[in-house]
């Protein structure tokens, strides 16, 4: 009998999905960790499980939960490393540069006079976003100078994450981009999001179609997976004149739009994916 952890905030039209699929498998048993109601101990696991499937809704909860499972000898998945990589734009963007892997350039700025004058060399459109955050919160598209001292005065009394200023290069996308799902190390399907706004996510009201996969695709969505350690992965892709780039790359990804939309039951290879990773030892 395999015992998997399930690691979960709420439980979101996702989870339910995989807890459906989780309980086709009569060998499996799932234990339910709610990452709000619960403490844990740093020095042991109360439950032992063979692998933690993180589904954290909270970034922080599901780095340092995870954290404390991987300590005492669990394997979890995404792990803490992946989750820290991609969880992290600068981190995110960093692996990418360094591997070769096309993705939007990036300017750091640590203060609001450093943060203008980034602006000002890459000139007019840009994007300032979060260092940590999704569901495209608090991105903001810079369009003159006007705009870049009320941005950048706003991000400035935020707080401490947001007196990091992560300024990147605007994309003219050609009103959508592309999510793909990489399990693994195979790209199974992959949708556009597409919408009038300049922000794509389905959750901010993007609609989602199918992407037909191509062999660039699946190439640059392998590598790009592989670099931050791998797992289960949605890449957010754009389409350029040179190709395709790679924005982000999420390591708790929503599908619940992309399961119609491309045909792929995405849940149930997410599920076949944990499965074989709890057979297998650390």
């Amino acid at each position: 009998m395999l015992r998997i952890g399930f690691l979960y905030t709420r439980l979101r039209v996702e989870e339910k999905y995989l807890l459906d699929e989780l309980e086709k498998y009569s060998d499996v048993e799932v234990v339910r960790i709610n990452d709000g109601e619960r403490y844990f101990d740093i020095s042991k696991i109360s439950e032992p499980i063979d692998v933690l499937f993180e589904r954290s809704i909270s970034y922080s909860r599901g780095i340092y939960i995870s954290k404390i499972y991987e300590a005492n000898g669990v394997r979890v998945v995404n792990s803490p490393m992946v989750a820290e990589r991609c969880g992290d734009k600068y981190v995110t963007s960093q692996i990418l540069v360094r591997n070769g892997i096309p993705t939007p350039r990036v300017l750091m700025a640590f203060d609001e006079e450093s943060a203008l004058g980034a602006i000002e060399a890459f000139g007019y459109p840009c994007v300032l976003k979060p260092v940590i955050g999704s569901w495209g919160r608090l991105l903001a598209k810079v369009d003159n100078r006007h705009a870049a001292e009320s941005f950048i005065e706003h991000k400035a009394t935020l707080g401490v994450n947001h007196q990091v200023f992560y300024i990147q290069e605007y994309i003219n996308k050609p009103g959508r981009d592309i999510r793909a799902f990489v399990i693994g190390d195979e790209l199974i399907c992959a949708i556009y999001r597409s919408s009038e706004n300049w922000i794509t996510n389905t959750a901010r009201g993007g609609v989602a179609t199918n992407c037909p996969v191509t062999d660039e695709m699946a190439d640059l969505c392998k590598r790009a997976a592989r670099a931050v350690g791998g797992g289960l992965l949605a890449l957010d892709l754009f389409e350029t004149e040179n190709g395709f780039a790679v924005n982000e790359i999420n390591h708790t990804m929503e599908f619940r739009n992309s399961i119609a939309t491309t045909g792929v039951n995405i849940p149930q290879k997410m599920v076949d994916y944990v499965l074989e990773q709890a057979m297998t030892k650390p």
